[in-house]
């Protein structure tokens, strides 16, 4: 299941890929990626930009030679993430700005060994690894990498609050972290909690048979208790394949669907689900939307 959210650029930023104009007070971003012979970037207002620097698959001297190599999109849909062509770099840019090398721990020769995940505003990324567990952390605003906290790798990366200001591992005990790895929150559980709120306290769990979710609970990270179980009003067949918190602390599912993604704001009280949009899925074998994981359900046909 993803962990990152859909990001306010996808809920309050319309959509516009059938040639209709997109609002005019509203800033173009990327709806989202796709692959075909090359990555390709569509906008908000329709328009395709390639991105023939990404490589698609990894290179012949990695450990996985010719695995599917990750390409992610920030929620807010203005940051994207690849390996770069000419060294195998994990690097950033915007739409109107340069390269930047992530960290240069990060390279296509452990592609499918190790899984990068962005913060919504593309500020701050962590990898987990086949280990499992982490393997660095990088906060962008800062150009830091840092080591796994506690000096130990034996973490289970979680999630990033909406703002970008905390994050939450798994360990012995679920902890919240701020920016510069200093624990602020511990807590002990069995629950597993899969999105963080931004208060920095409340998180959400899905609850039912694994891959198919249609209840939830919440958890207060301070003081352990959780909520009762709250059953979600999705259509039948579909199931929370994302579960997340938007910036406002609203809880926001993404389902997979037959023709694509529904998402839904999702009443914390009641469980009922109303739909925000529906994104038809392209005709590509591969696409990625704001806020994806390296891997999430609808991304491959």
């Amino acid at each position: 299941m993803g962990l990152q959210p859909i990001l306010a650029a996808l809920l309050l930023t319309p959509v516009t890929l059938t040639g209709q104009p997109a609002a005019a007070t509203a800033p173009i971003t990327i709806a989202y990626a796709q692959r075909t012979q090359t990555w390709e970037l569509v906008l908000t207002d329709g328009d395709v930009v390639e991105v023939p620097e990404a490589l698609t698959k990894a290179p012949k001297d990695a450990v996985n030679a010719g695995a599917s190599a990750p390409f992610l999109v920030s929620g807010d849909g203005r940051h994207f993430f690849y390996y770069r062509k000419s060294d195998g770099l994990f690097v950033e840019r915007t739409l109107n700005g340069r390269e930047r090398v992530v960290s240069r721990r990060i390279t296509a020769f452990a592609i499918d060994e190790e899984w990068p995940s962005v913060s919504d505003d593309g500020s701050y990324v962590v990898t987990t690894t086949s280990a499992p567990g982490v393997g660095v952390f990088v906060d962008l605003r800062k150009g830091k990498t840092s080591p796994p906290p506690g000096k130990t790798d034996a973490w289970g990366f979680i999630g990033f609050s909406p703002d970008g200001g905390r994050l939450l591992l798994a360990g012995d005990r679920l902890t919240v972290f701020d920016r510069g790895l200093r624990a602020r929150t511990r807590l002990k559980t069995r629950l597993w909690p899969t999105a963080l709120a931004n208060d920095h306290r409340t998180a959400a769990v899905p609850v039912g048979k694994e891959q198919k979710y249609r209840e939830l609970r919440l958890l207060d990270l301070r003081t352990g208790r959780a909520s009762r179980t709250v059953a979600v009003g999705l259509p039948r067949g579909q199931y929370i394949d994302d579960l997340d918190f938007d910036r406002a602390g609203r809880l926001i599912v993404r389902s997979k669907t037959r023709t694509g993604v529904a998402i839904y704001r999702v009443s914390k009280a009641t469980g009922k689900a109303t739909l925000v949009r529906t994104i038809a899925r392209p005709d590509t074998k591969v696409w990625v939307l704001p806020g994806d994981d390296t891997y999430e359900k609808w991304t491959e046909k």
